[in-house]
Formats: structure tokens, C-alpha cells, sequence
């Protein structure tokens, strides 16, 4: 009788593990997969959730990626107790009056907090640029005055929510770029609230 192979009905039925979905085996060279294994189980990086491609048809301020945030994991940069000027050089004391965790300061509810980033100039005139990371916290309630991620039919974009006479618009913040109004036949949400930007200089 005939032995080995793959029997009908064997092994784990498809999307019932650890991920929920189906998984892919890779090979990895003996000499660096401890490495890499470990290196993925202890990451301190941002996990990346979804890659997006911008779809909007203009140029507007789109989302290119997103990222969730790791609350278990801490930042401490000194905070220096003197203020620091901006114009001639001025003499400072080497005093540090304690440590700031940057996951404390700007993320203020880790399980509805995510990264995203950005192209787009829509919202230049507001610090937000191309390449930016968002903050972004879903559990804000998005009133009028925020800059929020929207869902505009299918489409995500960062935007200032304004209502005004019982509308509702996406402002941008450069004036080459028009308002969007957000009628009934719209398919529209909010996805989230911007809180902070952290852009490279």
C-alpha cells in the first residue's frame, strides 16, 4: 500500500491559526535565522497594518501607509529644565530636570492610537508635508475645527472637518486646493483625529 503524501481532510483547516489567515513557509539560511526570528519577535518598531496607495484622483493630502503603535514600549529622551533660544547663542546649564517617555506625551490611548503617513500639500499651511507622520487617535471625537482622516468614497485623506449652516466640508490648508462638500449621496466617515505631526526637518 502506497505511503506518504498529502491525505484528504489533513491539517489544520485554512485561517484557524495563530494569524487568521493563510500562512507562507520561508527558508531561511541557518547561519541568520535566529537572528531574524528574534528580531521580529522583539521588534520596537511600528507594525505595519496596511500599505495604501494613494487613489484620489488630485494631488490632495493622501494616506501612503499605516502604522499601529506599541504601548509597551518606551522612549525616554531628556528633558532639559532651561529654555532654549532661537536667536544668538546663549550659555545653558547642563541640568536635566527628568526624562520625557515620547509614547506617553504622544500617545494618549495606545489601543486606538495609529501612525500614518502622508504625501500629498493639501495641509502645508497647518505643518503638515509630504512624508509626515500623523498621530492618529480614533477614540476623539471628531468635532468641528479637527483635522481628521477621512473616508471619502473609498478614498482616504487628511482634511480639516468643518460644519457650517448644517453642512459638512474637508477643508485643505492651502489655498490651491478646494473644499470638499460632503452631500447625502456621499459614502463618508471619519476614520480618525489628528493629535500630533512629527515631521523631520
Amino acid at each position: 500500500m502506497p505511503r506518504g503524501g498529502k491525505r484528504e481532510g489533513a491539517g489544520r483547516p485554512v485561517g484557524t491559526g495563530k494569524y487568521g489567515e493563510t500562512t507562507k513557509a520561508v527558508r531561511l539560511p541557518v547561519s541568520i535565522a535566529d537572528e531574524i526570528l528574534n528580531a521580529l519577535a522583539n521588534d520596537n518598531t511600528f507594525k505595519i497594518v496596511q500599505n495604501i496607495e494613494p487613489t484620489v484622483s488630485e494631488p490632495t493630502t493622501a494616506i501612503a501607509s499605516i502604522f499601529r503603535t506599541k504601548s509597551q514600549t518606551k522612549c525616554l529622551v531628556p528633558l532639559y529644565l532651561n529654555p532654549v533660544a532661537a536667536g544668538l547663542p546663549v550659555t545653558t546649564e547642563d541640568y536635566v530636570e527628568g526624562n520625557i517617555d515620547l509614547n506617553r506625551h504622544l500617545v494618549k490611548h495606545p489601543e486606538a492610537t495609529f501612525l500614518v503617513r502622508v504625501v500629498g500639500e493639501s495641509m502645508r499651511d497647518v505643518g503638515i508635508h509630504p512624508n509626515d507622520l500623523l498621530v492618529v487617535d480614533r477614540s476623539v471625537e471628531a468635532i468641528s475645527g479637527k483635522v481628521v482622516i477621512a473616508v471619502v468614497n473609498g478614498e482616504l485623506t487628511v482634511k480639516r472637518l468643518r460644519k457650517h449652516r448644517d453642512k459638512l466640508w474637508l477643508m485643505p490648508e492651502n489655498p490651491d486646493f478646494q473644499p470638499i462638500e460632503i452631500d447625502e449621496n456621499a459614502d463618508f466617515h471619519i476614520w480618525g483625529v489628528v493629535t500630533n505631526v512629527i515631521h523631520a526637518l
